[in-house]
């Protein structure tokens, strides 16, 4: 259950990740301040490869100052990539929330019983 609980986890930590960076630079112990806020229990060990990946799929656009260092800060900011992932994301999450949360119900056409 563990495993479970830890993978759905990553999809709501992208979700809140993505829709911060849409409005400003995100950086790694920000986003677990704010994880933390919200609930949400992560290490270092788990954000930081998540930030990676998002970079990479294209999510993500890292800036580092070359001038401060090994220990420079890294800042995240949402790509077009990314906002139109975040676009998809915020139909989902709303559609989810409606049958989850609120309890509505598709249309039976939809559900393919008609």
């Amino acid at each position: 259950m563990k495993e479970l609980e830890r993978e759905i986890l990553l999809s709501f930590w992208k979700v809140h990740i993505l829709h911060h960076a849409e409005s400003h630079p995100v950086f790694g112990q920000w986003v677990i301040r704010e994880l933390r806020r919200h609930g949400y229990e992560v290490s270092p060990g788990t954000l930081y490869p998540l930030l990676a990946r998002m970079q990479e799929r294209g999510w993500l656009k890292l800036k580092v100052d070359a001038s401060a260092g090994l220990r420079a800060r890294k800042e995240y900011s949402l790509t077009k990539k990314g906002r139109k992932v975040l676009e998809v994301l915020r139909g989902q999450v709303e559609e989810l929330y409606r049958e989850v949360v609120l309890g509505e119900e598709e249309d039976k056409e939809t559900q393919g019983t008609a």
